[in-house]
C-alpha cells in the first residue's frame, strides 16, 4: 500500500477541487481543506476557515499542523504565492500550486507548446501592482498566476510544482456556462462567432485534472508541468459533440475579424505539450474518446 499522506487543499469548494477531495479520500489520504468557509467540505475532512489573503488568518487558522502536502487551487497572484511562502515554510514538505494555460497568452506556436516557454526564474515579479482589485486581476489573469508561479519558484522553504491546467471540460457542475452557451446558440439557430482564423486548443476532461492533482501531491518532481489531454480540439469538434444533443439542429458559424468571439474559439494557437507529464509517470487519455461522456454530462444528458 502506498503512503498515506496529510494533504490541505486550499480552496476545493467546488468543481476540480471536489474531485480532488473525493479522490484524496478515497485513496486513504487524511485531508483538510482551507478556505473562507463558504460551503462545508464533505465528510471526513477537517475544514479550516480562513482568508487566505490575511497572512495572520492564515497562520492562525493552521495552528501547529504540518502536512506532507499542500494543493492550492486558488492562488491567483504573486502577493497569495508570497505569503504562502511564508505561512508554510516549515509546514509542509511539497507544494503544489494549480496554474493555467494562461501563463502562455503570449505564445502562439504552430506546435504544442512545452513547460520550457514559461521559465518562472525569468519572470520579473511586481508585488506593487493592484493585485486586489477584481476588475485589473480578471484582466491580467495570465500575468497573475505567472508571477505567482516565479514566487513559489524562488523559494527554498520547500519542494514545488505549478500544474498547468489546459481548459476544462465536463461534470454537470461545469459553472463556465461555455458549452450551455454552444447549446444555446445551436437550439436558436444563432450563428457562432469565431475567428477568420481559428486556430484549435488542448483541453482536460475535469475527473482527469483531479487525478493528475491527486497524483502530483504524492510525487517529488518540481517545476512546471503541462495538464492536458492528448489531441487538439477545434471549435467546430466542440460544436459538433454539443449538436449531438440537440436533435435537428447543427451548428452555424460566423467568421469576425475583430470583436468578441465565441467562449472556445482562438485567434492564437492554444496547445499544450504532456510530454514531460508522461515522461514522469501520468497517462493522459485521449481528448476525442472523452469529449462526448463530458458534454453529455455538462448538458445534464449522462447515464
Amino acid at each position: 500500500m502506498e503512503k498515506v499522506l496529510d494533504v490541505l487543499v486550499i480552496g476545493g469548494n467546488r468543481y476540480v477541487g471536489k474531485r480532488l477531495i473525493a479522490r484524496l479520500l478515497a485513496e486513504g489520504h487524511r485531508v483538510t481543506v482551507l478556505n473562507r468557509g463558504s460551503s462545508p467540505p464533505p465528510a471526513g475532512v477537517e475544514h479550516l476557515r480562513a482568508d487566505r489573503d490575511d497572512e495572520r488568518s492564515l497562520t492562525d487558522a493552521l495552528g501547529s499542523r504540518v502536512f506532507d502536502a499542500v494543493v492550492d487551487q486558488v492562488c491567483y497572484t504573486p502577493r497569495q504565492a508570497a505569503i504562502a511562502r511564508r505561512v508554510f515554510a516549515g509546514r509542509t514538505r511539497r507544494y503544489v500550486m494549480t496554474s493555467t494555460v494562461e501563463v502562455y497568452e503570449y505564445e502562439d506556436s504552430p506546435v504544442l507548446v512545452r513547460e520550457e516557454a514559461v521559465e518562472p526564474s525569468t519572470v520579473a515579479v511586481d508585488l506593487d501592482l493592484p493585485w486586489d482589485d477584481p476588475a485589473f486581476l480578471e484582466a491580467h489573469y495570465g500575468e497573475g498566476k505567472r508571477q505567482a508561479e516565479a514566487v513559489l519558484a524562488a523559494g527554498p522553504e520547500f519542494e514545488s510544482t505549478v500544474v498547468r491546467v489546459a481548459h476544462v471540460l465536463g461534470g454537470d457542475d461545469d459553472f463556465t456556462g461555455r458549452l450551455a452557451h454552444y447549446a444555446e446558440r445551436i437550439r436558436t439557430g444563432e450563428p457562432i462567432a469565431v475567428p477568420a482564423v481559428n486556430r484549435p486548443a488542448t483541453y482536460a476532461y475535469v475527473e482527469e485534472i483531479a487525478r493528475f492533482l491527486a497524483w502530483a501531491a504524492g510525487e517529488d518532481f518540481t517545476g512546471p508541468v503541462n495538464a492536458a489531454s492528448c489531441g487538439v480540439l477545434s471549435t467546430e469538434e466542440l460544436c459538433a459533440a454539443v449538436a449531438a444533443h440537440v436533435p435537428g439542429r447543427r451548428a452555424e458559424f460566423r467568421a469576425v475579424e475583430v470583436g468578441e468571439v465565441s467562449p472556445f474559439s482562438f485567434r492564437r494557437a492554444y496547445g499544450m505539450d504532456n510530454g514531460r507529464a508522461t515522461r514522469l509517470g501520468f497517462t493522459f487519455g485521449d481528448a476525442r474518446q472523452w469529449l462526448p461522456r463530458a458534454v453529455a454530462e455538462t448538458l445534464g444528458k449522462g447515464d
